[in-house]
């Protein structure tokens, strides 16, 4: 089933009760970096907040900062962007979003209280994309992606080391429905953590990852009825 809209951001016209301008000087007169991309697709990159993933000055994630500027070259490389890097990236096949879209002062990060003020919101939007493919980054994302779609938080946990996102960094972990492919904060990569995620995600791409049910054995015709 396909999502009947063309728009880019903001495709289901979401409407938080966003309240700070994410530039306090007023210029940019963003107050929420709303989800962006391809409505329709196969990979959703879920990232944290404005104030650490970026996206004041555009509304659009992944942008203004480390994170994007690390994080859309690879993709550009497996064919998920149209551009290496840009404020408007050309999305083919990916959609990308934050568990809280407001804008905070001082770009500080949300409260308990606050994100799960958002999260309703949050929620509707992933299941309206139905993507097979989720890509938390950072730990607070993977820990709710986790939790919430895959039933494997624990994972996090068990984890060895002082940083448990290094350890499952680019990993292919299935969820209820969903695969989960974690990516340590972009800030926090070091050496080879940009190639892993690359070939990662390439070989991922170069398989059948789409998970659907074939209801065709409820028609009456001996036709094929696939749905997420």
């Amino acid at each position: 089933m396909k999502n009947v809209t063309d728009r880019t951001s903001n495709p289901f016209g979401m409407s938080p009760p966003c309240q700070h301008e994410c530039d306090e000087s007023g210029e940019s007169g963003v107050r929420a970096v709303f989800g962006y991309g391809d409505a329709n697709a196969d990979v959703h990159v879920v990232g944290d907040h404005p104030g650490v993933h970026g996206g004041a000055a555009t509304g659009v994630p992944f942008t203004g900062g480390t994170a994007g500027e690390r994080l859309q070259p690879i993709l550009n490389d497996v064919g998920l962007l149209g551009d290496a890097y840009s404020d408007e990236p050309a999305a083919a096949n990916v959609f990308f979003s934050y568990l809280h879209v407001c804008c905070l002062p001082e770009n500080r990060a949300p409260t308990d209280r606050e994100y799960a003020d958002l999260e309703p919101f949050f929620d509707a939007e992933l299941r309206a994309i139905a993507a097979h493919v989720l890509v938390p980054v950072g730990e607070r994302a993977t820990r709710y992606v986790l939790g919430t779609y895959a039933a494997r938080e624990a994972m996090l946990d068990a984890a060895d080391g002082e940083d448990p996102m290094a350890d499952l960094h680019a990993d292919h972990l299935p969820g209820r429905g969903f695969l989960v492919v974690p990516v340590r904060d972009p800030s926090d990569w070091e050496e080879g953590d940009g190639e892993r995620l690359a070939s990662s995600l390439a070989d991922l791409l170069a398989t059948d990852y789409r998970q659907t049910a074939d209801l065709g054995r409820f028609l009456a015709e001996h036709d094929t009825y696939e749905v997420r």
